[in-house]
């Protein structure tokens, strides 16, 4: 008798929300009690959407880029808040492509134009070994060059306080604390690239990395400081002009065990 009572509830809430829908049904075959399993009495919902590709939103890039519309079911929305006391949990599963955007995107948000976004996605790349997890901000240009991306801002809401990151740009304004080592970038001539290539960053990520380094060194500002590993050297910025590092050996007696 509560188990009806309860499906009853929902298909009413379900059908009301759809009041304006001259094709509304009444929901049960979207809105599901499913048994814990077959010996408990218990129940869970189960809210889905039917397959459609005639639906108007797969015309817009923001909705189908990435999906096949003829695999992936139409949006189910929430017409309201979505507040919970739980945590919101993104699964995975063995055919992610057509679940997740591209198979990767856990999550997006959108700004005011509807169309840049802050977007969160897993295991897209392997980098030194190890999957990657992503979160940008990206903007309407629809590529994978610098401008693409906007700002990422951590740590407040205030300007010109805490951490901006974009694509290969990061500014600190707060002071950085190291409780480690300190590399600096070990660049030398086949690290550089003078003319930008034309193939997108994303496939030809290895060219494209060296003439960000080389623009990166061309356009810095005084304190600019990296290894020269052609020449064996510390050179650093300074007055406009790169300069090198005056360095000298150890002390007497003072040595490390690596």
């Amino acid at each position: 008798m509560k188990n009806a009572f309860i499906l009853y509830v929902l298909t009413f809430f379900f059908s009301y929300a759809n009041a304006q829908n001259s094709t509304v049904t009444n929901g049960t075959e979207y809105l599901k009690l499913i048994p814990g399993s077959e010996q408990s009495a218990f129940k869970r919902v189960e809210i889905s959407s039917d397959i459609d590709t005639t639906w108007n939103r797969w015309k817009e890039r923001g909705y189908n880029f990435g999906f096949n519309p003829r695999i992936t079911p139409m949006y189910t929305t929430v017409n309201g808040i979505l507040s919970t006391p739980y945590m919101i949990q993104v699964r995975g599963n063995e055919n992610e492509r057509n679940r997740k955007r591209w198979g990767y995107h856990v999550f997006e948000g959108y700004a005011k134009d509807d169309k840049s976004r802050i977007t969160m996605l897993v295991n897209k790349h392997i980098e030194d070994e190890k999957p990657v997890a992503e979160l940008y901000y990206y903007s309407t240009v629809y590529n994978h060059d610098e401008p693409a991306y906007n700002w990422f801002k951590i740590g407040s809401d205030v300007r010109q306080h805490s951490f901006l990151f974009s694509r290969d740009k990061a500014i600190f304004y707060g002071s950085l604390k190291m409780t480690n080592a300190l590399t600096l970038g070990n660049i030398g001539r086949d690290n550089l690239l003078a003319e930008k290539p034309t193939a997108d960053a994303e496939t030809n990520y290895a060219e494209d990395a060296k003439h960000v380094n080389y623009e990166a060194l061309k356009n810095s500002e005084n304190g600019t400081i990296f290894y020269d590993k052609d020449n064996n050297i510390v050179v650093i910025k300074i007055n406009g002009k790169w300069m090198k590092l005056a360095v000298e050996a150890l002390p007497k007696g003072v040595n490390y065990s690596f």
